[in-house]
């Protein structure tokens, strides 16, 4: 394998992971209205909005201003601030929005992309690192926003119906 196909293997796995949690997030929000998207556990958790709305601060920061090369104007204290202020339609659209850039500049990012380091929140990353933080993050969030549905609906959310999980490797 050349430089080129791991880089575009790296680009496809990416996306189809961010993709995954996209698809995820917008199932479990299904089950919240404008207000119940706000509510907290307790005051050292995160709401479902605050979520949203870190994630999308993160992904714009690392992908969108890091891999992008635009402006970072991420305010990362008011995503964990917030205690209302936008309608579940306002957040979901601008996390796709988000999402969705980010994927478009990581299909289009060069191998040079991938390998040049960039400074982004104080950390020296190369492109490929950019890509892996978000990827893991996003995952790490997913997984909150998930377990706080399932025990909210008391039932299982499906992801993988369709998908025998019980297949062993070859």
């Amino acid at each position: 394998m050349n430089q080129f196909d791991l880089a575009e293997e790296i680009r496809k796995n990416a996306c189809l992971r961010l993709q995954e949690d996209l698809d995820k997030i917008i199932k479990c929000l299904i089950h919240f209205d404008d207000r119940s998207i706000w509510d907290r556990s307790n005051e050292n958790s995160l709401s479902i909005a605050n979520q949203l709305l870190h994630l999308s601060g993160n992904i714009t920061q690392y992908i969108i201003a890091g891999l992008g090369k635009l402006p970072d104007n991420r305010n990362r204290d008011a995503e964990f601030a917030a205690r209302s202020g936008y309608d579940k339609s306002i957040l979901v659209n601008n996390f796709k929005r988000v999402v969705e850039d980010a994927l478009r500049i990581i299909q289009n990012s060069s191998v040079d992309d991938l390998l040049n380091m960039k400074s982004v929140q104080g950390f020296n990353l190369s492109g490929t690192g950019i890509i892996i933080h978000v990827v893991e993050h996003l995952s790490y969030h997913t997984g909150q926003i998930v377990a706080y549905t399932k025990e909210k609906i008391n039932q299982p959310m499906g992801f993988y119906d369709s998908v025998n999980l019980n297949i062993k490797n070859d």
